[in-house]
């Protein structure tokens, strides 16, 4: 069994307080909840959101109901809890009126789940979020030798659960192209107004070949015909939905630094590969360096969440390409990282970062020393 990062989940499950846990479909968010509960000795109740008659109940908010439902368990586990209506005050109903309870819910609908059990759930809830598997969890059962023997697997084919434990590179294409095609915008797809799968998928495609670059919204909407604010949404929707990330680029007001545009990265390569149909090799490859990028920043961000490690992330650059790929803001210090994939390749500071920011650090990061920087 892979190791999770939240396996042993009674540390966050307090009594009168929802632990809430968001990701995207496929991360192993259900599995996780289920070895939970085959070693959990107290009374429990395990349901789905998915289940049409527990919709009618919960989302009707009626007391009464509520309290026949709940009454009999000490934990009550909700899979996939965004598709019950008004989920957030029926979870505010039970804790409030069972203190003494624990409940657990899960969704992957960060944008709908997020909105439901925002406002209701105020102080009376605990949020993880889990991403696929992470350098870090796996580190606790495989040597730094073995995960770097891993890395071609990980840059081409990521990291989802059910890929890493795939046998042969056809299972691994197959599964990702599914999780791709079947479940990753299935969320959006059901839950906003969106135009079709397409134009999603044509505006992921144009992400994944600028991984590393900054994007410009006013591009994407002329290359997909669309208005760029409905591009600016649908990038948003791909945030709140765990399938890319934003990063803002650094300024303290320099005239000279890029401040008001963003580069995007996938969650997972994996995703990104499947996206463009590029499963080849990396010695096939001429997006390494893309790779290497997004793979990296990915897994800090995984390790950040994790750990915590509380910080502002950013990207640095200024107009006469002067650049920092990874930057963090914490406790009042600047730390920069530069990522490259060629070991060879060993470049200093900026000069207008060692002039700007006399007291920030800055690091290389490279195949020799990136497992410290990620697990």
């Amino acid at each position: 069994m892979l190791f999770r990062q939240f396996s042993n989940l009674d540390q966050y499950l307090k009594p009168g307080k929802v632990l809430a846990i968001f990701g995207a479909r496929r991360v192993g968010k259900t599995t996780l909840i289920s070895n939970y509960l085959k070693e959990y000795t107290g009374k429990y109740r395990l349901d789905s959101g998915d289940n049409i008659k527990l919709q009618s109940e919960l989302g009707s908010l009626n007391f009464e109901t509520i309290f026949e439902y709940v009454q009999d368990y000490e934990l009550i586990v909700i899979d996939e809890a965004q598709n019950i209506p008004q989920i957030g005050q029926a979870l505010k109903i039970i804790v409030d009126h069972f203190p003494q309870k624990k409940v657990l819910v899960t969704g992957s609908s960060s944008f709908e789940l997020a909105g439901q059990v925002g406002e209701p759930l105020t102080g009376r809830k605990r949020v993880i979020k889990l991403f696929p598997l992470s350098l870090l969890e796996l580190r606790k059962d495989q040597s730094a030798y073995n995960l770097k023997q891993m890395l071609p697997n990980l840059l081409v084919y990521g990291s989802y659960p059910d890929i890493l434990t795939a046998k042969s590179k056809k299972e691994k294409r197959v599964l990702l192209s599914e999780v791709a095609d079947s479940y990753l915008l299935k969320d959006i797809l059901e839950l906003e107004q969106v135009k079709g799968a397409k134009v999603l998928l044509d505006l992921l495609r144009l992400i994944a070949y600028q991984i590393g670059s900054e994007v410009s919204t006013t591009e994407l909407s002329a290359k997909l015909g669309i208005h760029y604010k409905t591009v600016m949404r649908y990038l948003d929707l791909f945030e709140k939905a765990f399938v890319l990330f934003n990063l803002r680029g650094y300024s303290r007001n320099l005239r000279k630094e890029i401040s008001k545009k963003s580069k995007y990265y996938f969650y997972d390569v994996g995703i990104r590969n499947a996206i463009i149909g590029n499963f080849n090799d990396l010695e096939k490859r001429d997006d390494i360096g893309q790779l290497w990028e997004n793979f990296i920043i990915s897994e800090r961000i995984k390790k950040q969440s994790y750990l915590p490690i509380y910080a502002n992330n950013f990207f640095w650059r200024t107009w006469d390409q002067q650049e920092i790929d990874w930057v963090e803001e914490r406790d009042g210090t600047l730390f920069g990282y530069e990522i490259k994939w060629s070991e060879r390749k060993n470049p200093l500071a900026p000069k207008d970062w060692q002039g700007t920011y006399p007291d920030a650090k800055y690091q290389l990061i490279n195949k020799k020393n990136f497992l410290e920087f990620v697990s």
